[in-house]
């Protein structure tokens, strides 16, 4: 089928937020992090490294399908569908979703951005209060909220995410989301390359490693991030510590923010080229 005119433009603009991806170019300072982070982590015996990404690994693939399987979730899918008729009467799968038209989807689909970048802000913002149970629940909270992310988008693209390709995928978006800059654009052709081979689109069959030295630069942020809150938190006005929540807050904030970009341009790219048949 072919492209609409509108369609045309979200699909360059795509190709345009691509380009950017692949023009990267990483600067001294991040070469030099780059470089520092791996010599450290290969003072850790092979076998040692393989334990730790194999355990990230499994954590990453049990909370997603938590999450999938959670009533929550599956409430979040029904405003979906429901959202959806307010534009079609005959949406009732998933898959009917593939009826509408991109900005339609587009609508929905930040629907669900938005309350979850609020939801990160609230999150950033109670952990940047300086409380050990919220700081040390900060981390996994933002998985959570962020996976949840991924995978709402990618039922408003109409991907229902209850199969091992589309499950893994949406894994591998997050993650890919989740890494710096300089390594974005070798995700994102990856994920590009996975769609060109596949056949079936209920097995997975490429590579389901997720985790490795360059992506722990993101859980060592908000390690990072953690410490601050805890250097500013005595810092306070009338007993509120502005400073350290506006950390927490905007640190969380900018995180799900480069989530549901990334995940968006990936799975609006899913839908234009199912519906024009294959790449362009």
């Amino acid at each position: 089928m072919a492209l609409t005119e509108r369609e045309k433009e979200v699909l360059n603009e795509i190709r345009g937020w691509e380009n950017k991806l692949y023009s990267y170019v990483r600067n001294d300072l991040e070469a030099a992090y780059e470089k520092y982070l791996e010599w450290s982590f290969d003072l850790l015996p092979d076998e040692a490294q393989k334990q730790i990404f194999s355990v990230l690994d499994n954590w990453l693939f049990h909370l997603h399908a938590l999450i999938q399987g959670s009533q929550l979730q599956n409430d979040a899918k029904e405003r979906i569908l429901t959202a959806g008729r307010v534009f079609q009467e005959d949406i009732h799968t998933i898959s009917d979703l593939k009826k509408l038209h991109i900005d339609q989807l587009r609508y929905i689909a930040h629907q669900q951005i938005s309350r979850h970048r609020l939801y990160s802000f609230v999150q950033g913002g109670l952990s940047g209060t300086g409380s050990v149970l919220l700081l040390g629940t900060d981390l996994p909270a933002m998985a959570v909220i962020n996976l949840r992310a991924v995978q709402l988008i990618a039922m408003t693209y109409s991907f229902e995410v209850n199969t091992p390709f589309e499950m893994m995928t949406a894994l591998k978006v997050f993650h890919a989301a989740t890494l710096p800059a300089r390594l974005q654009g070798q995700a994102w052709e990856d994920l590009m390359a996975d769609l060109e081979k596949v056949n079936d689109y209920y097995f997975y069959e490429g590579k389901e490693e997720l985790t490795n030295v360059t992506w722990l630069e993101h859980p060592l942020k908000q390690v990072l991030k953690g410490i601050l809150i805890l250097l500013f938190k005595n810092r306070s006005v009338q007993g509120i510590p502005f400073i350290s929540m506006a950390i927490g807050a905007g640190v969380n904030y900018q995180l799900t923010r480069k989530v549901t970009d990334f995940a968006q341009k990936y799975y609006q790219m899913r839908y234009l080229l199912e519906k024009s048949g294959g790449f362009q």
